[in-house]
């Protein structure tokens, strides 16, 4: 009788990359669903009929509350580019300060100690970048290496804890820490009557969250692998247009679709390089871009609540976060849930391009 095939060992990385600690931070003034009921109809003159669809999509969105730098009744105010950058500026450094240095102090470690500060937006430009005012604020070596990342989306703090992993490998016993700053109300556009734009009203809201790895053994997840993938005639499915008054939206909404029609193979492939499947992976920590695209996902995966709660919960309290989304959904998996030790987890993330980033754990 033939003998059983053995699979092969999965080889083990070079080098150490353990996420070492996270925190997450948001601004003060919430937007409840109601709120954003309330003030839709005020502030977009749509027809009768297209506002009941719009309040039909915001009780379905699965979204309870957002938080926001500014009260509801200053957001949705016309603004100057000029005013804009300003409040991006001053809020961007002030959540990303408060999250940097929870992060350390969770991870016990001092400023000195960091050797690449990561940091990523979308929602606004700053220059310097964020990083610079976080070396004088906070303390770091001035000889840290900075690595601002501005153009991925939604998928920049999964490429960020991607780019971590791969400084770690390069640089045993280094450490990182990785800071994204979101603040989509300031993409709000009064004026434009785009389903994007409409769409985007429901689903984003304002907060900041950080990671610290290290190459040295922590008490959270090591990470195994790391992938990015483009795809292939996807380049106006998701972005930023900057006109005049800001940041205007571009949102297809073929972008469910889009990861449905790929999403399985890419997972398929992406984890047989660790001798992997579906069924091996215990946590699944994905980025909530919404519930249509979280069903998808879980559709084409074959995922239960028990692998996306997390997610789920992050999209109800906090909207889509843009990249700091993903981060806040490992932070709820670390501080909230339990995984197996040696249990496995997929962190993936999809942004402009159109992009899918996909990050291999293991946790101890």
């Amino acid at each position: 009788m033939r003998p059983a095939a053995v699979k092969p060992p999965r080889p083990e990385p070079k080098a150490g990359a353990f996420v070492a600690a996270t925190a997450t931070a948001v601004p003060e003034h919430v937007v409840t669903r109601e709120q954003v009921k309330e003030y839709f109809g005020e502030v977009f003159p749509v027809t009768a009929s297209r506002l009941d669809a719009m309040m039909e999509i915001v009780d379905h969105s699965e979204i309870r509350r957002r938080f926001c730098i500014l009260p509801i009744e200053e957001l949705v105010q016309p603004r100057s580019l000029e005013k804009l950058s300003g409040e991006y500026r001053q809020h961007a450094i002030r959540l990303g300060r408060q999250v940097a240095s929870e992060a350390l102090a969770r991870a016990a470690m001092a400023p000195r100690e960091i050797d690449l500060i990561v940091t990523v937006s979308c929602t606004g430009v700053m220059i310097p970048s964020l990083d610079a005012h976080l070396v004088n604020d906070l303390g770091f070596r001035s000889n840290v290496r900075r690595l601002p990342i501005t153009e991925l989306g939604c998928a920049a703090g999964a490429s960020a804890v991607a780019k971590a992993w791969e400084f770690l490998r390069a640089f045993p016993g280094k450490n990182v820490l990785v800071v994204a700053v979101e603040l989509p109300s300031l993409t709000f556009q009064r004026g434009n009557l785009s389903q994007a734009n409409l769409i985007s009203t429901i689903l984003f809201g304002d907060g900041a969250a950080a990671a610290v790895l290290s190459g040295r053994a922590a008490a959270g997840p090591r990470i195994l692998d790391a992938e990015s993938y483009l795809f292939p005639d996807s380049i106006g499915a998701m972005g930023f247009d900057l006109k005049d008054t800001g940041f205007h939206i571009v949102l297809s909404q073929d972008v469910p679709e889009l990861i449905r029609g790929r999403i399985r193979e890419l997972v398929r492939c992406f984890l047989s390089r660790s001798s992997l499947d579906f069924g091996g992976v215990e946590a699944f920590v994905l980025h909530p871009g919404g519930r249509k695209l979280l069903r998808a996902i879980e559709t084409e995966l074959g995922l239960s609540n028990g692998h996306t709660g997390p997610s789920w919960d992050v999209l109800r309290e906090y909207g889509n976060l843009s990249s700091a989304s993903v981060l806040f959904v490992l932070h709820e998996w670390l501080t909230n849930r339990r995984v197996s030790s040696g249990g496995y987890g997929l962190l993936a993330a999809f942004g402009p391009g159109f992009t899918a980033e996909q990050v291999l754990l293991q946790w101890a």
